[in-house]
């Protein structure tokens, strides 16, 4: 019991200092400009010997007990792009605050056969997350309406929070209506690991644990992979999440050129050798 309360008490000093410090900051965001940018370490090196090209990649991680920012490709960090299926993470937030989910929701599948095979079946809001149903999120926008979504994605200062026409209700963050950047995504995550979103708790709880993509015995990662594919451009990798233990929280967000499918399993492999790099995994 002496141990539980010791560990207890030392996640609460953790948090406390980290808001603090936040709040101390007036939390103007992430920006290239600011003091803790300028002294962020450049990583670009580590994100070359990952396998993946510089000039296409950009990567960002905030350590949340200090501030300390990690930054490759600063030019392309600040660059908006589709959030593809990252953008399945606010989404969720805003339906479960507004009632338009709960954790035991059932998507109910049309019989409409879809490319992706996990997707022709039913699906909870966690399974629809985790294989990043379209159809599912679709569904969701419908319900909820353009006066919903956009209003959801302002309050959270996501990107340029743009939902576009009504024509575009279902399709505004895979045509490039919306837009974030890596650093955005960074703030924006930030902000949802230390609950300082206009969210409940049940909210909060829900949407940590249909987040959760890896776990070891002393750390939980919570992440979303993002895929913006176009017939005519570049198609655009996203890995955004946050790497969490008892010590500290390190945030991620990580955008990449995806000239062909042997690409995608780059966004993790290079984002978590990044991590190891920094002793990211060390924690306890």
């Amino acid at each position: 019991m002496v141990t539980s309360d010791r560990q207890r008490s030392k996640k609460v000093r953790l948090k406390a200092a980290i808001v603090f410090s936040l709040c101390a900051a007036g939390w103007l965001g992430i920006a290239l400009s600011s003091p803790v940018a300028a002294d962020a370490v450049d990583v670009e090196p580590n994100v070359t010997a990952a396998g993946a090209q510089i000039e296409n990649t950009t990567i960002v991680i905030r350590r949340l007990s200090d501030g300390q920012l990690w930054i490759a490709n600063r030019d392309r960090a600040e660059q908006r792009f589709s959030p593809a299926s990252t953008s399945k993470i606010p989404h969720s937030l805003i339906a479960l605050e507004n009632g338009l989910a709960t954790s035991e929701t059932v998507f109910q599948w049309d019989n409409v056969p879809r490319s992706n095979r996990a997707w022709n079946q039913d699906h909870s809001l966690k399974s629809a997350f985790q294989n990043s149903v379209v159809w599912v999120y679709q569904e969701i926008a419908r319900t909820g309406g353009q006066a919903v979504m956009a209003d959801g994605l302002k309050s959270f200062d996501y990107g340029n929070a743009d939902v576009g026409t009504i024509d575009q209700l279902t399709t505004y963050w895979l045509d490039d209506t919306l837009t974030i950047s890596a650093l955005e995504q960074v703030e924006f995550l930030s902000k949802l690991a230390l609950k300082m979103l206009p969210l409940s708790e049940t909210t909060y709880a829900a949407a940590r644990d249909i987040m959760v993509t890896d776990t070891h015995a002393n750390w939980t990662m919570r992440s979303k992979t993002g895929w913006r594919y176009s017939q005519t451009d570049m198609d655009i990798g996203w890995f955004v999440g946050w790497l969490e233990c008892a010590s500290d929280t390190y945030v991620f967000s990580l955008n990449m050129d995806l000239p062909d499918t042997r690409f995608l399993s780059k966004r993790k492999a290079v984002t978590y050798s990044v991590l190891d790099d920094i002793h990211a995994f060390e924690c306890d």
